[in-house]
């Protein structure tokens, strides 16, 4: 079984995320997403972030049909314990040529080409700027 292993904070789901998690799941059997937990969104986004909880998030991951398990990780360490049992991780394009968590305990990288115009921060810019 070709396991494989997505993480990001997923605040609110788009197409670009449902574009990534499908790509990944096609390359693979079992697809694992893991999302930051509150805390650490807060500490890499900012106060305002996130949106919706971790348990929400899960939740609506969890519920997707690409998604076969998902965690919720609290520092680099539990990441990496969590990107040491997969066998591919999946990378947003524009992690190339930088540092990745992980990367040193995972056999394969594979990099996911963003889509243009879909992002979490642009999304809420969109609904702040329409009030």
């Amino acid at each position: 079984m070709k396991k494989i292993f997505v993480n990001g904070t997923f605040d609110i789901i788009h197409m670009g995320h449902l574009a990534l998690l499908e790509f990944a799941k096609n390359l693979g059997d079992e697809l694992t997403v893991a999302i930051d937990s509150d805390r650490r969104v807060k500490e890499l986004k900012g106060e305002s972030r996130p949106i919706n909880t971790q348990y929400e998030r899960g939740a609506l991951l969890a519920a997707l049909k690409d998604v076969d398990r998902v965690f919720v990780f609290d520092t680099d360490e539990d990441l990496i314990t969590l990107i040491s049992e997969c066998d591919i991780m999946v990378k947003g394009s524009d992690y190339k040529g930088k540092p990745i968590v992980g990367e040193d305990v995972c056999p394969k990288i594979v990099f996911f080409d963003r889509i243009d115009g879909y992002s979490t921060t642009k999304t809420i810019q969109d609904i702040i700027n329409r009030g």
